[in-house]
């Protein structure tokens, strides 16, 4: 089953409003209203059952659908009750078990189903006027479990598939702004929030089980989503303007994984003492930025002779691309960190059992940026097919930097930087490529006394460490005791030098 990533988000769009849920007067009619105009901004269609009684408006047999390209996505949720608390505020009260049903049907296959939300009664209240609404929703315990899920028509019983998921101590506020286009932002809180998935194949024994949790979870996030003909259309929305930008934090973290594939099996746990996450996305381009602190990760299984545990101080990744075609330069990033990664000295004394190397934790740090055209969107499936079926060329490469390179391993240590741009009106002098002009710096440290202990361990042989020591020698020249630097150069004549000798 293969459903658009963008658009799976919008089929749990009203969980948005139970997750969460200025002072003016608000009828129970004006928050269910902009309900199904938020829904309908999203690309459902909106049917339901009203009943007013006094001060309380009732509604009741929600269907929401969405039909997209033939993949067609479903919602039906239960009753839920809008009072009118008369001072100008409305209470949103679902029922302690608050089913939710869900109906999605791609490449010609089917899932339904049904997600039970349940908390302890405390109801939504909303605040404000029809041009701000303001959502405010704490729960001491929320959850969501799976409650029955169907294939392609048959029936997945419940020790086959399962699925739950319990926050505690729930905190929630969401201002939606509604104008020419709607923006919300949103915080939550929670102190703890544990998971857990597991499958089962029903004609063998191959099984897998999830669990994790995480505490002190925090997010602060904003979103625009601008009108447009079809909400549908990811490619219009991005060129409307749709914007998001959200803030993750947590505190610490653990997850567990068990699988049983036949006669093997694999078991891999994970925890870390706390991280952060950013994620943008707009037109100006997709961002993602990750770190997780003191993070350790233990594997075993069928396939691995003996239990491996691993640990680092510091994991971190970080991308930055365009998304949308631009005759002008994009900013593109990739980065990557990985501080004081330690293996377990079992693992050392397979490759030293007499402790020539030094077993100190490495480190690898990667710090790219550039700019770049685009000459797509991203977003758009017709050019995106166009391009892998070779009838658009992807874009342009106008500059590279290399901000930092640290390798730092058994004792030797490689650091670097450097600048290129890139004359994509020449693609001749370097095989197709465009023609870089720029230089990058390497300093290398305690590379010969890393080899002449590879070879003193057998690892390496004399004549393998001939061969890499005169490359060295080739590209790099002496600055002190184990001390090499390189200089590599390519000038405006296409000419590539390292350390002032010419190589092309």
């Amino acid at each position: 089953m293969s459903v658009s990533p963008l658009r799976a988000l919008g089929l749990f769009a009203p969980v948005v409003f139970i997750a969460q849920a200025a002072q003016a007067d608000l009828s129970a009619q004006d928050v269910w209203s902009d309900w199904k105009d938020y829904m309908g901004s999203t690309g459902y269609a909106v049917t339901a059952s009203e009943a007013q009684s006094g001060k309380t408006l009732t509604v009741s047999d929600i269907q929401m659908t969405m039909n997209v390209e033939g993949e067609t996505m479903a919602l039906g949720l239960g009753a839920i009750d809008f009072v009118e608390n008369g001072d100008g505020t409305v209470n949103v009260v679902l029922p302690a078990a608050f089913p939710m049903e869900f109906d999605i049907t791609a490449d010609g296959e089917s899932m339904k189903g049904k997600l039970i939300y349940r908390h302890d009664g405390t109801p939504m209240v909303v605040s404000g006027d029809m041009s701000k609404m303001t959502y405010d929703y704490k729960a001491a315990t929320a959850s969501f479990s799976l409650d029955g899920l169907e294939i392609d028509g048959a029936s997945v019983p419940a020790d086959v598939a399962a699925f739950t998921m319990t926050l505690t101590d729930l905190a929630n506020t969401t201002v939606m702004e509604i104008g020419e286009q709607r923006a919300y932002s949103q915080t939550l809180t929670t102190s703890g929030l544990d998971y857990t998935f597991m499958f089962k194949d029903p004609e063998s024994d191959d099984s897998g089980t999830f669990t994790g949790a995480l505490t002190d979870l925090n997010f602060d996030g904003t979103m625009v989503v601008p009108t447009v003909e079809d909400p549908t259309d990811i490619a219009a929305l991005m060129k409307a303007g749709l914007a998001y930008d959200a803030d993750i934090t947590f505190g610490g973290g653990n997850t567990s994984i068990n699988g049983v594939d036949g006669s093997d099996n694999f078991a891999l746990q994970t925890t870390s003492q706390g991280g952060k996450a950013n994620i943008q996305v707009s037109p100006a381009g997709f961002g993602y930025d990750f770190t997780q602190t003191d993070a350790t990760v233990n594997v075993m299984g069928s396939q691995i002779p003996f239990p491996i545990a691993l640990s680092m101080a510091e994991l971190g990744m970080n991308m930055t691309m365009p998304l949308m075609k631009s005759e002008e330069e994009q900013d593109f990033a990739l980065g990557l960190a990985l501080r004081d990664f330690s293996v377990p000295e079992m693992l050392w004394g397979l490759i030293d059992p007499t402790g020539e190397l030094p077993h100190d934790p490495a480190t690898l740090v990667l710090d790219l940026t550039g700019k770049g055209k685009l000459a797509f969107d991203l977003t758009d499936e017709a050019q995106v097919a166009a391009l892998d079926a070779g009838e658009a060329a992807p874009g342009e490469l106008n500059a590279l930097n290399l901000n930092e390179l640290l390798l730092s391993v058994a004792g030797a240590e490689l650091t670097g930087s450097g600048a290129f741009t890139f004359d994509n009106s020449d693609l001749e002098s370097f095989d197709g490529m465009p023609a870089p002009e720029g230089e990058a710096n390497l300093k290398l440290v305690g590379a010969n006394g890393l080899i002449d202990k590879l070879i003193g361990m057998g690892l390496i042989s004399e004549d393998d460490a001939m061969g890499a020591r005169m490359m060295m020698g080739m590209f790099t020249v002496s600055a002190g005791d184990d001390v090499v630097t390189s200089k590599i150069e390519v000038n405006e004549e296409g000419h590539v030098l390292a350390n002032g000798q010419r190589l092309k």
